[in-house]
């Protein structure tokens, strides 16, 4: 803030404060006090409205005594009051804050990090408002993301340009024979629990059988009865598929059947 905010700050306060109205009174004392406050407000700004700040509110707020601080009894609203109110907003903004790339030649370290710690300070100090890249993304583009994330080196369906899959197929035998089997149409057997060695969903089949796993092998195919239950798994998907895009069959009609008595 400069001399005129701060003013315009003084002299809301002393609206609410007759001991700050008095002490403004005097022309020389007012010199002082604005002095004081503006160079221990430099950093802190008037107003923001994009993100609700606004420090004649923290004027108020001191004033109103909230949580039990009955220091406004004691003594008249202080630079530190304010600078206490704008620490916790700022905070604020710098959680919300996401680092823009800077334009800067990444090649030029200093001019790099000069870039980013200016971006980040002209934040602190409320000229520009928080750069949010994260609420670019709504709901369901934030759930859509986390699950590609979480599904990232798991699962039938991989999340990587085909070209790579295709360079590490020889060092992924097993994964390679898998997306290679579903791409032909066949059912995906590790996307069910292997009821033979317990492996589950996602996991590969292991050889011999002790308890809690210890020792065993991992299989570079999925047990015979594991490929039977993905089977059984996709002919029950495709009866019920065939069920609901059936059409039901008209009702017949019948003769319904009088007793022939007379109706009163």
């Amino acid at each position: 803030m400069i001399d005129n905010h701060i003013a315009a700050l003084l002299a809301f306060a002393g609206r609410l404060d007759s001991r700050v109205r008095r002490a403004l009174a005097d022309p020389q004392q007012s010199a002082r006090t604005i002095a004081d406050w503006t160079a221990a407000l430099a950093d802190v700004p008037t107003t923001l409205p994009d993100t609700g700040w606004d420090a004649s509110q923290a004027v108020r707020r001191y004033y109103e005594q909230r949580a039990g601080d009955r220091s406004a009894q004691f003594r008249p609203v202080e630079p530190h009051d304010v600078l206490a109110a704008w620490a916790p907003h700022r905070a604020e903004l710098m959680n919300r804050h996401t680092d823009p790339i800077p334009e800067a030649d990444p090649d030029d370290p200093h001019a790099w990090r000069k870039e980013l710690l200016g971006t980040r300070a002209a934040v602190a100090h409320g000229h520009t408002p928080p750069a949010q890249y994260r609420a670019e993304i709504n709901a369901a583009g934030q759930k859509r993301l986390a699950a590609m994330v979480s599904g990232v080196g798991r699962g039938s369906r991989r999340y990587m340009p085909t070209e790579i899959a295709e360079q590490l197929a020889a060092f992924r035998p097993t994964r390679a024979a898998r997306e290679a089997a579903v791409a032909a149409g066949q059912p995906d057997a590790y996307a069910h629990t292997c009821t033979w060695c317990g492996a589950a969903p996602e996991e590969p089949c292991r050889t011999g059988y002790r308890r809690n796993g210890k020792g065993q092998a991992q299989r570079s195919t999925p047990h015979p009865c594991r490929t039977d239950t993905a089977v059984r798994a996709e002919d029950e998907h495709d009866r019920l598929a065939h069920l609901m895009s059936t059409l039901p069959a008209p009702r017949e009609s019948r003769a319904r059947h009088t007793t022939g008595g007379q109706h009163r």
